[in-house]
């Protein structure tokens, strides 16, 4: 069976199969704390307008959103687009540029990567961006973990591109409906 690995099931990998995460293209990540806690601030809703809610950040959330935006000072065929940072996750979108022809049909190509050390591609930059806040928490001794992987997906088209824009932008006016309780736990 493909999914067992001595005779233990292995979680199969989110990536997209054949798709080089090294090329030029378009990336939605989803990061998430681990046990989802809010260690990036509050969301505050100005007169109970949700339409209006914010991220009221915390010296971490703070820190994270400067890391984010140094993206591309160490990773400078990185791009940012839209970002949104919430209490227990964020969500951004990274432009990888690689001064490649790009073309239909280029970014699903299998793309000859072979197994040894990764760098230059989507998990190497978010991997430098979750080392910079971790090691920034605990030369702060701040509580702080983050969940082991990250969530992506290619992003293919303009239409779906747009789509998540908006998506991100809008997440704090969410917030209200997506909590169970209050206190960050969800349905």
């Amino acid at each position: 069976m493909a999914d067992l690995y001595q005779d233990k099931y292995r979680i199969p990998s989110t990536r997209l199969p054949g798709y080089d995460y090294g090329q030029s293209g378009a990336h939605f990540v989803t990061i998430c704390t681990k046990d989802r806690q809010p260690y990036f601030g509050s969301i505050e809703a100005p007169g109970g307008n949700w339409d209006a809610a914010f991220l009221r950040p915390s010296v971490l959330g703070e820190k994270v959103r400067k890391c984010w935006a140094a993206i591309p000072q160490f990773a400078p065929f990185v791009h940012l687009d839209a970002f949104i940072l919430m209490p227990d996750h964020m969500h951004g979108i990274l432009l990888l540029d690689k001064d490649e022809p790009v073309g239909p049909g280029t970014s699903l190509q299998p793309s000859g990567n072979r197994f040894g050390p990764q760098s230059q591609n989507l998990a190497s930059v978010l991997r430098g961006f979750k080392s910079a806040v971790t090691t920034y928490a605990r030369y702060h001794n701040l509580e702080f973990q983050w969940q082991t992987r990250f969530h992506d997906r290619v992003i293919r088209s303009s239409v779906e591109l747009e789509k998540i824009r908006n998506y991100i932008i809008t997440n704090p006016g969410r917030w209200e409906k997506e909590l169970d309780n209050g206190q960050g736990l969800y349905r």
